[in-house]
C-alpha cells in the first residue's frame, strides 16, 4: 500500500507556503505526535483508551492530509489491541 508522503507535503505547503525547513519541521513534528500516540496505543489500559488513542491518530492523520493513515486507525480502532493493525499502522508512520 502506498502512503500520502507527498498530499502531506502538499497540505503543508499550502498551509505555511514555499518553506521547506518548516515543511519538513511540521512534517518531523505530525510524525513525533503520531509514533506518541501509537505508543499510547500499545499501552492502553482498556478497549476505551484503545479506541480514543486510535481517534487521536484518526485526527491527527486528518489534519495533515494522510487520508490513508487517517483510514488504518479508523479500521484500526475496531479492534483493541490488535498486534496485527498495530504493525500496520507503525509501518505507515515510518513511510512518512
Amino acid at each position: 500500500m502506498a502512503y500520502d508522503a507527498g498530499a502531506i507535503g502538499t497540505t503543508l505547503a499550502a498551509a505555511v507556503g514555499d518553506d521547506p525547513a518548516l515543511i519538513a519541521d511540521l512534517r518531523s513534528a505530525f510524525v513525533e505526535s503520531a509514533e506518541r500516540v501509537l505508543t499510547a496505543m500499545t499501552l492502553a489500559a482498556d478497549a476505551e483508551d484503545w479506541r480514543a488513542a486510535a481517534w487521536r491518530l484518526r485526527g491527527l492523520a486528518a489534519s495533515f492530509g494522510a487520508v490513508r493513515l487517517m483510514a488504518l486507525a479508523t479500521e484500526v480502532a475496531e479492534d483493541p489491541r490488535d498486534a496485527e493493525g498495530l504493525k500496520k499502522l507503525r509501518r505507515a508512520i515510518s513511510r512518512l
